[in-house]
């Protein structure tokens, strides 16, 4: 089984940790967040996973030189310009020479769906039906930021609605980035320009008929957010990740005999100095926080520096190299300035 999974996004709902960075590169509970992702579909028998490049694709190549990741075979298929869902799904599926059954999957989404349960469903309702494509469904409480699904008892979908206003979502189940495609669905998708799958293909094949999806209850996050990345990260802790109630420590982490990290992901050879409290927080590669710094429900970016008794809290998140002065209170807030990112 083969997989194309889509990381050529530019991640900009969870810059600055993006600005130089992939967001499917972004460490999630001590590791990228691609390698959790590729985990996952080869429990479910995937051996080869086409990944679907744009932003910065040289960090994939540089990560992983032998193309291969979590044991699975890795091919590079990267865009000249951006093509949105469908068209990258053809493109990268062209460039890998895929002519078979086969799967997609949103790459900054984690979750513990039973991927082999979706296969064998897309299968009986092919054979069945005649279907295309099957969607994974995750029911959430509110829909309205999602594409909404609706099915018939038998899981043909009805309709497919992105993004509804809060409110009037015929259904709490919505798209949770996955899908089975059958190789036909790819000559329905334009060879040139920008194709939104969940705006255009998904729905023609709606009136056609020949789209099915499977609900399926379990742990599901879309970590396109600040919010939803430390979500990500901590809940994967309390799954079996972390190493007891300090949370994830890396074995060069340097942390004061004083400091008390509780529930935290602390990266490769970051400092927490004398009196520190680290809480519920993610602190990147090679960051410092000083003695009597106090961290609680935020994001510390790689190399950033938090001076002497300053406190960070209410998910506020500091990019690389950041630098807060000793004392400082910051709540909520996000660092380097919004408008000093590049357009």
């Amino acid at each position: 089984m083969r997989a194309v999974v889509l990381v050529g996004g530019l991640g900009t709902r969870l810059r600055p940790l993006t600005l130089r960075t992939p967001k499917q590169m972004l460490p999630v509970a001590g590791r990228p967040m691609i390698e959790w992702v590729v985990e996952h579909l080869a429990g479910h028998g995937v051996d080869e996973v086409v990944l679907s490049l744009g932003y910065r694709p040289d960090a994939f190549r540089r990560a992983y030189p032998d193309a291969t990741c979590a044991g699975v075979r890795l091919v590079y298929a990267v865009e000249d310009e951006p093509l949105d869902t469908a068209g990258a799904i053809r493109f990268a599926a062209g460039a890998a020479g895929i002519d078979e059954r086969f799967l997609v999957v949103n790459g900054d989404i984690l979750s513990d769906l039973d991927v082999s349960a979706l296969l064998a469903f897309h299968a009986d309702a092919h054979e069945q039906a005649g279907a295309l494509a099957t969607i994974g469904l995750v029911p959430v409480e509110d829909p309205s930021a999602y594409g909404v699904v609706t099915t018939d008892g038998e899981g043909k979908v009805q309709a497919f609605v992105e993004k509804p206003a809060p409110g009037e979502a015929a259904s709490h189940d919505i798209n949770a980035g996955c899908y089975v495609l059958e190789p036909e669905v790819l000559d329905r998708i334009p060879g040139t320009g920008r194709v939104n799958i969940e705006r255009e293909t998904f729905p023609a094949l709606v009136a056609e008929g020949r789209l099915w999806a499977l609900s399926q209850h379990g742990w599901w996050v879309d970590v396109g957010t600040p919010e939803r990345y430390l979500q990500a990260s901590l809940e994967l802790l309390d799954k079996g990740a972390g190493q007891g109630e300090a949370g994830l420590v890396d074995h060069s982490a340097v942390v004061a005999s004083s400091a008390v990290v509780t529930r935290s992901v602390l990266g490769p050879g970051c400092r927490i100095g004398r009196n520190a409290r680290v809480r519920d927080s993610v602190v990147f590669s090679r960051a410092v926080v000083g003695n009597g710094a106090t961290i609680s429900g935020s994001i510390v970016g790689a190399s950033a520096v938090v001076g002497d008794a300053a406190s960070v809290s209410g998910l506020s998140v500091l990019g690389n190299e950041v630098e807060v002065d000793g004392g400082a209170t910051l709540e909520a807030a996000v660092l380097p300035d919004p408008g000093t990112w590049p357009a």
